[in-house]
């Protein structure tokens, strides 16, 4: 593989002329921050339904109040 000129993580390959990035400590950072992302989204999603649970038993007490 023939580095790219002015890449340090950059590698063209000879057979294909495809770009390389060998950068794996990026790589592993991206997956980390999509992981954690990821998981922000379930808590996220996890506490909107606990609040509508929360919010229809309200609503079963106050009717069964009035």
């Amino acid at each position: 593989m023939i580095r790219v000129e002015g890449h340090s993580n950059l590698y063209r390959d000879e057979r294909t002329g495809a770009i390389v990035n060998v950068d794996n400590v990026g790589y592993q950072n991206y997956l980390n921050s999509s992981k954690i992302a990821k998981q922000e989204k379930e808590d996220i999603d996890n506490m909107k339904k606990d609040i509508d649970d929360i919010k229809d038993a309200l609503r079963e007490i106050l009717s069964r109040l009035t």
